[in-house]
């Protein structure tokens, strides 16, 4: 019997700590994700509200909301896997809960035999006597021994029995604890599910606003199409006077650090963000969400939403080429790492001129809140070429 238990505990004890080993190699990057996720959600609350109130461009909104929702269904499904996740573990640390009970059973039937033995034998001149009528020494010491063996083997029994309850204690404590975290995700999932409705409903409303007013808005495109085209001429611009305009390569006195651009490109997919947040317009052609036969302009770096008051910070070293006010975009920072450039766009002030050398993570300035919404248009370039920034931050 003693074997069977000990078999039985070794293999639920293997098959628990395989599931937590498992486990464990995807929570901290679980847990990253969904704080991330949460990080996403209050900043774009935050601007939803901010928008309400400030800003009468219904499209800009319908893409916070939008990339919200999408934050929201992340994050419940997050939620899910951890819950079914913590379903597992439960269940196999009750298993195991279930297997020491039956040892702490097991071991207190044994332990109360014992003492009835023990009581039983209680008199310690009804011992001297019974080991005193031996027939021969050797009878004597047998008995002897047998009494001694009793006592210690009592001692031993009881050590064991309080540490099994001990055990099984742990255990119990540890399905509790299981438990209410269970019960905390499972009120934040139904709490998310609540907010999405209510989000899917805004959504809907805003799809309504959008198609109540077409003319409006396809005017207010039309603009916005103008001041990316100015935006992307002004960069172009940029990077030609950085670079030779006849033969393609650097002019002499503005001399390629080759290095730098060497590290730059081994940094493709580990660079940091310029700013904390979340990105509510992607790289390339998009069409518009609700007239589906309407090309946006084209995007040739990321929208990123963050906080009102939000440091925007270098990727990389390198050095500021240029600092201009472009017209919807208002102050814009191009900084040159080797034959690479990056763009940080509508910010509110600067705290970089011209000819600064910058180091990964130096503030170059704040973020700017225009028409209600605070955003950081980011753009990569290699030479004349723009990137997908997304590819090249981490």
């Amino acid at each position: 019997m003693e074997r069977s238990w000990v078999n039985r505990t070794f293999a639920l004890l293997f098959s628990l700590f395989l599931v937590l080993s498992l486990s464990a190699q995807d929570t901290s990057l679980q847990e990253k994700k969904k704080k991330n996720l949460e990080r996403e959600i209050n900043i774009l609350e935050s601007q939803i509200r901010q928008n309400e109130s400030k800003s009468k461009d219904v499209l800009e909104k319908f893409k916070l909301t939008g990339r919200l929702i999408s934050s929201r269904k992340d994050l419940i499904s997050q939620t899910s896997r951890d819950i079914v996740a913590l379903d597992g573990e439960l269940r196999q640390r009750q298993a195991m809960a279930g297997q020491m009970r039956q040892r702490v059973d097991t071991l207190d039937k044994y332990y109360s035999r014992l003492l009835l033995s023990a009581y039983k034998s209680r008199n310690m001149r009804s011992w001297y006597v019974y080991i005193l009528s031996s027939e021969s020494l050797g009878q004597a010491y047998r008995r002897y021994n047998y009494f001694k063996s009793l006592s210690d083997e009592l001692t031993a029994q009881a050590l064991e029995l309080k540490e099994a309850r001990s055990e099984l204690q742990v255990q119990m404590d540890s399905i509790s604890t299981l438990k209410r975290r269970q019960q905390s995700l499972r009120a934040r999932q139904e709490a998310d599910l609540a907010r999405l409705k209510k989000e899917e409903r805004n959504y809907d409303n805003q799809i309504k606003a959008l198609n109540r007013n077409k003319k409006k808005y396809t005017a207010e495109l039309s603009r916005k199409r103008r001041e990316v085209e100015k935006l992307d001429k002004e960069i172009e611009r940029i990077i030609k006077s950085a670079m030779a305009p006849s033969s393609g390569k650097p002019s002499s006195d503005r001399p390629v650090d080759y290095v730098l651009d060497g590290e730059f490109s081994k940094n493709k997919g580990k660079l940091p963000w310029p700013v904390e947040g979340a990105v509510v317009e992607k790289y390339g052609q998009h069409y518009h969400p609700v007239f589906k036969n309407v090309k946006l302009p084209f995007n040739k770096g990321v929208n990123i939403a963050a906080q009102e008051g939000s440091s925007v910070r270098s990727v990389f070293d390198g050095v500021v080429s240029q600092v201009v006010m472009i017209p919807g975009y208002n102050l814009c920072v191009m900084v040159r790492h080797g034959n690479y450039f990056t763009f940080y766009c509508k910010l509110r002030n600067t705290q970089v001129k011209s000819g600064d050398k910058v180091t990964t993570g130096q503030v170059l300035g704040t973020v700017d809140t225009m028409s209600g919404s605070t955003l950081l248009h980011f753009e990569l370039w290699k030479g004349q070429q723009h990137q997908n920034p997304e590819i090249w931050l981490r």
